[in-house]
């Protein structure tokens, strides 16, 4: 496939997670571009070593790092998968784009592919966590990001229609690690409701699923009470979609990014505004 797809990696301290995805993807037999921002570790080196095609730099958020891939990176083949690299892709799918990509019809601008979640060995299927669509195959030169801090999605020049099979997110680097990740999340996800930015983005460039779950967020979840609507979310999660059938990885995972996560932006917000208030009464 050589001709037909490459392949968008954005890294940054990922040399634990970095071989399985590029021993995954390779089977493809495409172009692969690593999109570092500067690691730390031996993430550039790696895949260096496997044959990638490798830019290092600096972006202040994910949306203005892919938006500078799509239209600075030197790919020439009619198709873009971006993965990242804490996932890979199942054998059914290597397949599928195989035996799609080359007769896909003009007028579709991309793919829509489902994100299967690994947490502690355990795919968590229930929590309203399966299936995830998201947009991760697009025509070159047919698809931006958003600009957002988080959240953000794929704005398409044409249609979007479904693959049949799966990516798969199974993250190798340990809790410690994935915590670090959310508290990170958590102030970006401040800082854009700070800016009242939510609503930013057409709805008629998101996928369904994307546009209502934002449309959740903002009109619902967040016109409840602060730090109260941390819990309802957990149990709507945990109860109600079934969260508890994913097992201890599934209680572990369910209560992490269903309510402390929640309940972490929630914190941060408080501060956020508290500190607000406390710099507007120095200035008056």
């Amino acid at each position: 496939m050589k001709d037909l797809l490459s392949i968008y990696i954005p890294t940054l301290d990922e040399e634990i997670n970095l071989p399985q995805c590029l021993a995954n993807v390779g089977k493809l037999g495409a172009t692969i571009f690593v999109v570092d921002s500067n690691s730390s570790d031996r993430t550039v080196e790696i895949a260096k070593a496997a044959g990638c095609q490798v830019v290092t730099g600096n972006w202040r958020t994910f949306s203005e790092k892919l938006n500078w891939a799509i239209s600075e990176l030197p790919i020439q083949t009619p198709w873009t998968l971006r993965i990242d690299a804490d996932e890979w892709i199942t054998d059914e799918l290597i397949a599928e784009l195989k035996a799609r990509l080359p007769y896909t019809p003009n007028e579709v601008g991309a793919y829509s592919i489902k994100r299967r979640v690994y947490f502690l060995k355990r795919w968590i299927r229930h929590g309203d966590m399966y299936p995830l669509w998201v947009v991760r195959l697009w025509r070159s030169g047919k698809a931006k990001c958003e600009v957002r801090e988080l959240d953000e999605h794929m704005e398409i020049t044409g249609t979007i229609v479904k693959m049949e099979h799966d990516i798969v997110d199974e993250g190798q680097s340990g809790l410690t690690y994935w915590i670090k990740k959310h508290n990170n999340y958590a102030d970006s996800e401040v800082r854009e409701i700070l800016r009242k930015q939510e609503q930013s983005n057409k709805q008629n460039t998101l996928t369904t699923q994307s546009a209502r779950k934002r449309w959740l967020k903002n009109n619902f979840y967040y016109r409840m009470p602060i730090f109260v609507r941390p819990i309802l979310y957990w149990i709507y999660r945990y109860f109600i979609k079934l969260g508890f059938l994913d097992g201890i990885p599934g209680l572990i995972y369910h209560t992490l990014h269903g309510f402390w996560y929640r309940f972490l932006v929630d914190a941060k917000l408080y501060e956020a505004e508290k500190r607000g208030k406390k710099d507007k009464g120095k200035n008056e």
